[in-house]
């Protein structure tokens, strides 16, 4: 059972790395927003291609205020805080008890 165990808490941690690297791609992709970036640079469509789905899916319910002031990439990042907080510690624990 120990192996499942193993498995678990190697998943937790693959989740957590991917979770803080995302949440590192998002505070590019803000950073960027505030320039005049050149729009045909490949890290800045990349940035752009690699989060604008999930942030589009936040701009349906939570609207874009005055002067064009988006918290889109705010709640995402409380998002991911939220599952880092709760979805790694739950599956480390719950790792521990299988192994």
């Amino acid at each position: 059972m120990f192996v499942l165990g193993n498995f678990i808490n190697a998943l937790a941690d693959l989740i957590d790395f991917v979770l803080i690297a995302y949440m590192w791609i998002i505070i590019g992709r803000s950073v960027i927003s505030w320039v005049n970036a050149d729009p045909y640079n490949p890290i800045v469509r990349f940035l752009y291609e690699v989060t604008e789905p999930i942030l589009r899916q936040i701009r349906r319910f939570i609207p874009i205020f005055g002067g064009g002031f988006d918290l889109s990439p705010m709640i995402l990042i409380l998002v991911i805080y939220f599952l880092r907080s709760f979805l790694i510690p739950t599956l480390e624990r719950f790792a521990g008890t299988l192994g």
